[in-house]
C-alpha cells in the first residue's frame, strides 16, 4: 500500500527545475539511488523547495510509502503538527503493530486524545515514531520528504531526529530542505545531526548570469536585453526567486528604468527584504538611501554626502541584518543587493534626487559625479549633457564601454534638441559603445529608435550600420537594410564607404563569395580614402588582406603592408577586424607560431584593457588556436572554453567559439563534448546562412569524428568541406587544415585512390604558398596510402621524415600523431614499447583522447599492413574496396581486432563491413569466407 503520494507516476524534472543545478541534482540523485538520505540547504528563494519537489517526484515512485510534511513559520508553535502531517494518514495501518504503551502515546500526540506528551511520556512516544517507521519499512521502502525544517515544531523535530539516527539498516530515506543564510553558514549542522548517518548535505548557491538568463527565458521573459539580464543577476544576487520576480516586474512595467537607475523592485520582494526597515530611525533610513544610490559606498563617502552620524546609523542597520558587517573594511555593503534596490525603489522621487545631488559633489570619481548629477537633474541641460559626454569618453578610455554607453544615453537625454552634438549623435555613440561592450540588444534598440526620427543622412547611415553590426553572422536577416542605407548615403564617399564595407562582409558571410568580398572591400577602401575616413579605410584594407590570405591570393602580403602603414587609428589597430588581426592570421597560416602567439597575446591584452567583448572573444579563439597548433592542448582547451563562455554570455561569436572549442576538446578534452559542440556549430552556421563558418564547423566535426573512431563520418563531413571551399574559392590548405584528416579517413575506409587525389591537389597549393607544416601533414597521410598498398618500407621512411619536420616547425600534436602512425605501422615486431615515444609526446601535449588511443593500441599490437584489395581472390570482385580488403584479411586468418589495426578502422566498422560481405556473397560466417577462398584456389 502506498500512502500520501502526491506524484502517482514517475515524472521527468522540468528543465527549469535544474537550471544551474545539474551537478548538484546528479549528486543528490545518486545518493538517493544508493539508498541514502539528502539534506538540501541554502537561503530563502534559492530553489530548495523546487529541487526537493523534483527529487521527490522522481524517487517517490520507487517507494511503497511516501510521508510528507512542509512546515510554516506561523504554525511552528503548534506541537506535533509536523508529526501529524507525516504519520496521521498511516496511523490506522501501523497502530496494530505497536506495543500498547507506544500506541497510546502516538495516538495521544497525533489526535490530542489523552494527556500524554513528549515531556510526560517521552520515551514511549520516541519509540512509537521509530517503531511506526520500521513497521512501514517492513513492507517496502519509505521516503520521508520534509521541507522547511527550520519551521518544524520543536516536538516533531526532536522525534524525527531521534528516529532518523536509529534507522540504519532499514529502507527508510529522508529527503529534507532547510533554510540557511550566508555562504559559510553552518546552521544546517544541527539538522544534519538529526538525519540518518551518511546523509548528503547539498548547498544550493546562486545561479550564474547565464543560468539566470536561461531561467528567465524558460519562464517567458526571454525578450529582455542582455544588459537588463545582467542587472537582474546583479540585483538578485543569483537568487532564482528574486530574479524571476524582477523579470516579471520588468515585463509588467510600461516603461523601462532610466539609464543608471536600479531596477524596479516589485512589492512582493520589497516586503520580503525590507520587513525590518520600519525599525530604523528616519535618519538611518536616509543614510541607507544615500548608500543605495552610490556605486561603491563607504563611510567616508557618506560623511562627504552630509551623513554626519553614518557610523552609528550603519551599525544600527547591521544589527537588523540590512548591512553586512566587515570589520576594518571601509565599504558599506548591503547584506543582499536586493535590499539596496528595494530601498531605492521604496523612496519617493524627490528623496532619490536629493541623494544623487549629495553624491554628485561627494564622489571622488568624475564618472560617478557626472552620473549622480544626471540622476539629480530633470529636463534638458547642456552643461550636464557635456559633463556626461566627457565622463562617457573617460569610461571608454578606461575600458568600460558598458558604462560609457549608459552615460552616453544619459547625455542624450539631457541634450537639447538643437544642441551640438545632437541628441541622436550622442545616442549613436552610446550604441557603438554598447556594441563594443557586447550589449548588442541595447545597441540595436538605440539604433532603431534613432531611425524613427532622424533626418540627417549621416545619423541614418550610422544607425543602419549599427543594425547591421548587431546582426553579426546572421546578416541574411538584415538584407533589406542595405538598399535603405545606400539610399541614405547618397553620393557621399564617407557614408558609401561605411555601407560598402558592410557589403563586403555580406558577400563573404551570406553569399560565400570571396572574390566579391575582396572587390567590395577594395572599393570601400577607395571610397574611404576619397572621403578622408582613415578608420574605415584601414578596416576595409584589413578585411581585404584577410580575404586574400584565406584565398591564397598573391596580393595578400602587399595588402597587409598597406593596412599597416601610418597613420594608424588606435581603434582599428587592436580591433578584431583590424590590420593586427590580419597580420596574426597571416603568421598562423605561415607557420610562424611563436610570433603569432606574441602578436595575439598583445592584442588580447589591449582589448581587455579597452573592454571590447567581441574582440576579446575573437582573440581568445586566436590564442587558443595558436596553442593548439603548437601542441599545448591543455592550455588551448582552457582558452577555448573561456572564449565559448564569454561568447555565450554576450551572444557574440558563439558559432566560431563552439567550433574552436570542439577542436580543443577533441585534442585535449572530451571527444563526446567535441562532437556535440561541432554539431551545434554546424547547425548554427546552417541556420544563419553563414557559408564561411559552415566549412570551419564541418572541419571541426570531421576531426572529432576521426578522434572518436568514426572514419566514415569524417569522410562525409570533410567531403562537404572540400566541396564548400571549392565553391568559396578558398585554395590555401592552411586555412582549415582538414586535408590530412580526410586523406587518413579515406585510407581507413578503403579509398586510397581518393585519398591520394586529396593529397595531390592540396600539395600543389601548399607548395605554391610555402605551407611547410601542411606539406608535412600531407606526407604523413601519403605514408598511410603507401602502407595500404603494401609499400611498408617507403611508408615508414616518409612518416619518419614528416615527424622530424613537424617537430622542427613546432607542431607538437601533429608530430605526436606521426609518431603514433609510425608505431602502428611497425606493428607487433617491436612489441608495445613501440608506442612509448608516441605516448610520451601525447602526454607532453596533454592530448588525452589521443593518449587513450595509444594505450588501447598497446594491448593489441598491429601486424604489418595487409596488401591492398587487388591481391584479394577473384571471388571477391563483387565487393566494394573496403569489403574486399576485410574479406581478404579474414582469408588470411586475421581477427577483427587485427583487421581494424591493419586498416586503421574501428572493430565496429570491421563488424559492419563483414555483415555486408556475408549478405553480398550469400554466406553466413567467417568460416564460409575461408571455405569460399579454399574452393577457388583448389586445383
Amino acid at each position: 500500500m502506498t500512502v500520501r503520494r502526491d506524484f502517482q507516476e514517475p515524472a521527468r524534472c522540468r528543465p527549469d527545475l535544474v537550471i544551474g543545478r545539474e551537478e548538484l541534482f546528479a549528486g543528490a540523485r545518486e545518493q538517493l539511488a544508493s539508498g541514502g538520505s539528502v539534506l538540501l540547504h541554502g537561503p530563502a528563494g534559492i530553489g530548495k523547495s523546487t529541487v526537493l519537489r523534483a527529487l521527490a517526484e522522481e524517487y517517490g515512485a520507487t517507494a511503497r510509502t511516501v510521508l510528507r510534511c512542509s512546515a510554516t513559520e506561523s504554525e511552528s508553535h503548534l506541537p506535533f503538527l509536523a508529526l501529524a502531517d507525516l504519520l496521521g494518514l498511516v496511523l490506522d495501518e501501523v497502530s496494530p503493530r505497536l506495543p500498547a504503551a507506544q500506541r497510546t502515546a502516538l495516538e495521544s500526540a497525533l489526535t490530542g486524545r489523552g494527556e500524554s506528551s513528549l515531556q510526560r511520556d517521552g520515551l514511549a512516544l520516541r519509540l512509537a515514531v521509530l517503531s511506526a517507521l520500521r513497521a512501514l519499512a517492513a513492507h517496502g521502502p519509505v521516503l520521508v520528504v520534509a521541507d522547511d525544517l527550520q519551521w518544524l515544531d520543536p516536538a516533531s523535530a526532536e522525534l524525527l531526529g531521534f528516529a532518523a539516527r536509529r534507522l540504519e539498516g532499514t529502507p527508510v530515506q529522508l529527503l529534507c530542505a532547510v533554510r540557511t543564510e550566508g555562504q559559510e553558514s553552518q546552521e544546517y549542522d544541527r539538522h544534519l545531526r538529526a538525519c540518518p548517518p551518511g546523509t548528503l548535505a547539498v548547498r544550493l548557491g546562486p545561479l550564474s548570469r547565464t543560468q539566470v538568463a536561461q531561467l528567465l527565458d524558460h519562464r517567458g521573459h526571454g525578450g529582455l536585453s542582455r544588459s537588463t539580464v545582467r542587472e537582474i543577476h546583479r540585483t538578485s544576487g543569483g537568487n532564482p526567486l528574486f530574479a524571476l520576480e524582477l523579470g516579471r516586474a520588468l515585463a509588467d512595467s510600461p516603461t523601462p528604468p532610466r539609464p543608471g537607475e536600479p531596477l524596479p523592485v516589485p512589492t512582493s520582494l520589497r516586503a520580503l527584504v525590507l520587513s525590518r526597515l520600519d525599525m530604523l530611525s528616519v535618519e538611518a533610513r536616509r543614510t541607507l538611501l544615500v548608500a543605495s544610490a552610490g556605486a561603491r559606498p563607504t563611510l567616508a563617502l557618506l560623511h562627504a554626502a552630509g551623513r554626519e552620524n553614518a557610523e552609528a546609523e550603519c551599525a544600527q542597520a547591521a544589527e537588523l541584518g540590512l548591512l553586512a558587517t566587515e570589520p576594518d573594511a571601509p565599504a558599506v555593503r548591503f547584506a543582499h543587493p536586493l535590499i539596496s534596490a528595494a530601498l531605492y525603489a521604496e523612496a519617493p522621487a524627490h528623496e532619490r534626487r536629493a541623494a544623487h545631488a549629495a553624491l554628485s559633489t561627494a564622489a571622488s570619481d568624475p564618472i560617478e559625479r557626472a552620473r549622480h548629477l544626471a540622476l539629480a537633474t530633470t529636463g534638458t541641460d547642456p552643461e550636464v549633457a557635456a559633463r556626461l559626454a566627457e565622463a562617457a569618453a573617460l569610461a571608454r578610455d578606461r575600458g568600460a564601454p558598458s558604462v560609457a554607453a549608459q552615460l552616453g544615453l544619459l547625455a542624450a537625454r539631457h541634450t537639447p534638441a538643437d544642441g551640438t552634438p545632437s541628441p541622436e549623435d550622442r545616442r549613436l555613440t552610446a550604441a557603438e559603445d554598447a556594441i563594443t561592450a557586447g550589449e548588442v540588444d541595447l545597441a540595436r534598440d538605440i539604433a532603431r529608435e534613432v531611425l524613427t526620427r532622424a533626418t540627417v543622412p549621416a545619423d541614418r547611415v550610422r544607425a543602419w550600420i549599427v543594425v547591421i553590426d548587431t546582426a553579426g553572422h546572421t546578416m541574411a536577416e538584415v538584407d533589406a537594410v542595405f538598399p535603405q542605407a545606400l539610399a541614405d548615403a547618397g553620393d557621399d564617399p564617407r557614408l558609401l564607404a561605411l555601407v560598402h564595407y558592410q557589403l563586403a562582409w555580406r558577400a563573404l558571410i551570406v553569399e560565400g563569395d570571396f572574390t566579391e568580398a575582396r572587390e567590395a572591400a577594395a572599393h570601400a577602401a577607395e571610397l574611404a580614402e576619397r572621403g578622408q575616413d582613415r578608420r574605415t579605410e584601414l578596416l576595409a584594407l584589413a578585411f581585404q588582406a584577410q580575404t586574400e590570405t584565406l584565398m591564397g591570393h598573391p596580393e595578400a602580403p602587399r595588402t597587409i603592408k598597406r593596412a599597416l602603414r601610418e597613420p594608424q587609428d588606435p581603434r582599428v589597430a587592436w580591433h578584431h577586424n583590424g590590420a593586427g588581426s590580419a597580420r596574426f592570421r597571416w603568421l598562423v597560416m605561415g607557420d610562424q607560431l611563436a610570433e603569432a602567439r606574441v602578436t595575439v597575446t598583445a592584442l588580447l591584452r589591449e582589448v581587455r584593457r579597452r573592454g571590447s567583448v567581441e574582440s576579446e572573444v575573437h582573440f581568445l579563439r586566436g590564442l587558443a588556436e595558436t596553442e593548439l597548433r603548437a601542441g599545448h592542448c591543455g592550455r588551448a582547451l582552457d582558452l577555448a572554453r573561456d572564449s565559448l563562455r564569454l561568447a555565450r554570455d554576450s551572444g557574440i561569436g558563439e558559432t566560431a567559439s563552439a567550433m574552436l572549442t570542439s577542436l580543443a576538446e577533441a585534442s585535449g578534452g572530451d571527444v563526446g563534448r567535441a562532437l556535440v559542440l561541432a554539431r551545434e556549430a554546424v547547425d548554427h552556421a546552417e541556420e544563419d546562412g553563414d557559408q564561411m563558418y559552415l566549412s570551419r564547423a564541418l572541419g571541426a566535426l570531421g576531426y572529432a569524428q576521426l578522434v572518436a573512431g568514426d572514419p566514415a563520418g569524417t569522410v562525409r563531413s570533410l567531403r562537404r568541406v572540400r566541396t564548400l571551399e571549392l565553391g568559396l574559392g578558398i585554395t590555401d590548405p592552411a586555412r582549415g587544415r582538414w586535408q590530412g584528416d580526410l586523406a587518413e579517413a579515406l585510407v581507413r575506409i578503403g579509398e586510397p585512390a581518393e585519398a591520394q587525389d586529396v593529397i595531390d591537389v592540396s600539395r600543389d597549393h601548399a607548395l605554391r604558398l610555402g605551407r611547410e607544416s601542411v606539406l608535412a601533414v600531407l606526407d604523413r597521410s601519403e605514408a598511410l596510402v603507401r602502407a595500404a598498398h603494401g609499400d611498408l618500407e617507403a611508408a615508414l621512411a616518409q612518416l619518419t621524415s614528416a615527424q622530424d619536420r613537424l617537430g622542427k616547425l613546432g607542431y607538437g600534436l601533429e608530430e605526436a600523431r606521426a609518431a603514433f602512425a609510425l608505431a602502428r605501422l611497425r606493428g607487433s615486431v617491436p612489441g608495445p614499447a613501440a608506442y612509448d615515444e608516441a605516448a610520451r609526446m601525447f602526454r607532453r601535449c596533454r592530448a588525452v583522447p589521443w593518449l587513450r588511443q595509444v594505450e588501447e593500441s598497446r594491448t593489441a599490437p598491429e601486424p604489418p599492413p595487409a596488401p591492398a584489395a587487388p591481391d584479394a581472390p577473384a571471388a571477391l570482385a563483387v565487393l566494394a574496396a573496403m569489403e574486399r580488403q576485410v574479406a581478404a584479411l579474414v582469408m588470411e586468418g586475421a581477427t577483427n581486432r587485427e583487421i581494424a589495426a591493419r586498416l586503421f578502422i574501428s572493430v565496429k566498422t570491421v563488424e559492419a563491413t563483414l555483415t555486408r560481405v556475408y549478405r553480398k556473397l550469400g554466406i553466413r560466417s567467417r568460416v564460409d569466407i575461408v571455405r569460399l577462398a579454399a574452393g577457388r584456389r583448389a586445383p
